[in-house]
């Protein structure tokens, strides 16, 4: 299998009014995935954002409102397993907008079953390493609001990032740790409960369950902890 090679990349890019997106495309995607993701561009019309990098979210989608298209956004700065991987979540919540509008759940039986049927044609494409498209498969299974939501599925792509993030994760630092998230609240590791880890906020003092993959900056100057 070819090493996929991640080039510099521009923070916001829109994609419309061209016949084929596949060489932008797959600057941000295995190459082979390109033209079946350019074909669904412009059979939708949708408008696809190459956009900056989002803490809340890897990507999104907007149903047309007013005569405006489609809207994607995937960010720019994930690798290409996981930009693709989420290309097609958003694409599943289009096709279900197209076939049910508002009348069912974002995540639900229908967007999965969508889901699942739009990512049919890369499982067949090679374009995949065994360990991801082993987790993909199990993902399959129940695919949820968010690829990082399954444990298993995002610490597997976490794998082919292409420059660590230097940041730790709530469940692979030492209990009672000292920590901040990215928006810069700060607080202290506590038990593990049946998924969540419980954390308590130093300014507030109030406790917040908080997910095992959440990413973190371990504070070890104790300067920098509030009294």
């Amino acid at each position: 299998m070819k090493k996929i090679k991640q080039p510099s990349r521009k923070k916001s890019i829109c994609l419309s009014h061209m016949p084929d997106f596949s060489k932008q495309l797959s600057q941000y995607m295995p190459e082979a995935a390109a033209p079946i993701i350019s074909a669904w561009i412009n059979d939708t019309g949708c408008r696809f954002r190459i956009s900056r990098s989002r803490t809340t979210k890897l990507g999104d989608y907007m149903a047309p409102f007013r005569g405006a298209p489609h809207k994607i956004s995937v960010n720019h700065d994930l690798n290409p397993y996981a930009f693709l991987i989420t290309t097609i979540h958003e694409f599943a919540h289009l096709q279900t907008w197209q076939q049910y509008k508002q009348r069912v759940k974002p995540h639900g039986p229908e967007w999965k079953q969508h889901y699942k049927e739009l990512m049919q044609p890369f499982l067949h494409l090679d374009i995949f390493p065994s360990d991801i498209l082993e987790a993909i498969i199990r993902y399959m299974e129940n695919p949820a609001a968010s690829s990082c939501t399954d444990i298993n599925l995002y610490r597997i792509l976490k794998k082919y990032d292409k420059e660590p993030t230097g940041q730790h994760t709530i469940e692979s630092i030492p209990d009672e740790s000292i920590f901040a998230l990215q928006n810069g609240r700060i607080f202290q590791k506590g038990e593990k409960l049946r998924k969540r880890y419980k954390c308590r906020e130093l300014s507030t003092d109030r406790i917040y369950l908080i997910h095992p993959i959440a990413e973190v900056v371990l504070l070890t100057d104790t300067e920098s902890i509030p009294k």
